[in-house]
């Protein structure tokens, strides 16, 4: 469960949106959002800055007093989460922008960025004082513990658990809730012939539990994914319902199932792929779980690798090509999305200047957007269908550099794969190992005392 904490922002707000908006820390704007404002550190400012003016009657650059604090612009709020939740850039940026909208309305003008330069993932918030329609946010003890509550039931929402307060330790479960689990044996062969459906056509771990959840299931990933069918109390992790059904192993049954029907002649002369062929057929002998070592040997017949050497020599090429494409797809992304976020606000403006009579709050969104959308050129309903076509064809072009990004990753990791299990089998009794990691895994846990 993630930890915030609030600044109250007094006198450097144009800082602070530079600071949290910074290219090296949110993966080039990857991870950005906003309401009511641009993700464009110069824009947002401006934006808040008229807000704040017209309804606080006080200049947004005024410094703070010789004596006292002065008022407060903004406010930043820094959402941590713990390393120990392994989750993901895009679950944390999934999470900060659920708990934005929760935590402040669709009025205010808040400044979202997903921070990765740390040892953790955590996320920063930037509100203006005031919202667009003039209420003023009021940061104290009150409305931090509530912002907490929503942080955590946004947390909730990605699968990220709570913690028990009073001894900061995760949730444990009553004897009884274990008992439950423990004779859910039904429920845990109605999860595996459901998984094993689904295996045949899936194309990865992912799209298989987005199925399941899709067939009523509810999945929280994390370093130990657990799954709950419809009606059952208890969710289970995979790794219990046998080895076959670890992550890793999902991965490799599915690994092996795409690439096994492809796989051309290999070369004869592949000291690495007698490696493979070595250990795997001492691992059947012995009855271990060897999809991960088939779905290799598949890889290492289908591109006719010879060496461990050459494999290490595509994985360095591999990585250049990756990152090149990685800055590609975040460059064309934080377009898109600057694109997109000005069309929105074009939409509202030309409907505003259409309308007979405006409120004073609808004046005041139609002044803010102008001065946004004249910066970027765009004063007619013309200027507007144009930039639509912009996004469209922006978005065309985004696709492809995206398949070639994704084409570099799967594959870097089946030769990392490759290589890290190469290096175990020279260290010893490789298949040993393996199956008394699937003994521990296969012995059931011991009953909690009462």
């Amino acid at each position: 469960m993630p930890f915030v904490k609030c600044i109250s922002v007094r006198s450097t707000v144009k800082r602070s949106l530079s600071y949290i908006l910074d290219l090296e820390k949110t993966d080039d704007l990857l991870y950005t959002a906003s309401l009511n404002c641009l993700t464009d550190p110069e824009c947002a400012y401006m934006n808040m800055k008229m807000v704040y003016e017209q309804f606080s009657g006080r200049n947004f650059n005024e410094p703070p007093p010789k004596q006292g604090k002065g008022r407060v612009k903004a406010i930043h709020y820094i959402q941590s989460f713990d390393p120990k939740d392994n989750i993901s850039p895009e679950t944390a940026f999934k999470i900060g922008k659920l708990f934005i909208t929760k935590a402040f309305g669709k009025n205010a003008q808040v400044v979202l960025a997903t921070h990765l330069d740390k040892g953790h993932l955590h996320n920063h918030i930037i509100v203006n004082s005031y919202g667009i329609d003039g209420k003023k946010f009021y940061a104290n003890k009150e409305t931090l513990n509530k912002i907490k509550e929503i942080s955590d039931r946004a947390s909730l929402t990605y699968g990220v658990q709570p913690y028990d307060k009073a001894n900061g330790k995760r949730k444990t479960i009553a004897y009884n809730e274990w008992q439950n689990e423990q004779r859910g044996t039904s429920w845990k062969q109605k999860i595996r012939d459901e998984i094993n459906g689904l295996m045949t056509w899936v194309k990865n771990i992912d799209e298989l539990l987005a199925e399941l959840e899709m067939l009523g299931y509810t999945v929280k990933r994390g370093k130990n994914i657990s799954v709950k069918a419809p009606n059952q109390k208890r969710s289970v992790r995979l790794q219990t319902l046998g080895s076959d059904y670890t992550a890793e192993s999902l991965s490799s049954r599915i690994l092996w199932r795409d690439v096994g029907s492809g796989t051309i002649n290999p070369c004869t002369n592949s000291p690495l792929r007698n490696s493979y062929n070595s250990i795997i057929g001492e691992g059947e002998n012995k009855g271990a779980n060897i999809y991960k070592l088939s779905a290799l040997l598949t890889i290492i017949n289908r591109d006719n690798l010879r060496s461990i050497g050459e494999v290490e020599g595509k994985i360095k090429q591999l990585k250049y090509e990756l990152e090149k494409s990685r800055k590609a797809v975040n460059e064309m992304e934080t377009k898109c999305n600057l694109l997109r976020s000005l069309a929105a606000q074009a939409e509202v403006y030309f409907a505003l200047m259409d309308k007979p009579s405006l409120t004073a709050e609808e004046q005041l969104r139609a002044e803010m957007y102008r001065e946004t959308l004249g910066k970027q050129n765009i004063e007619s309903t013309s200027d507007y269908e144009y930039l639509k076509g912009v996004i469209i064809e922006t978005e065309q072009k985004t696709v492809p550099i995206r398949e070639q990004y994704n084409r570099c990753a799967a594959l870097l990791q089946e030769y990392s794969d490759i290589s890290e299990t190469y290096n175990e089998i020279s260290q010893g009794d490789y298949i040993s190992k393996l199956i008394e990691q699937q003994r521990k895994q296969d012995v059931p846990k011991k009953r909690p005392r009462r």
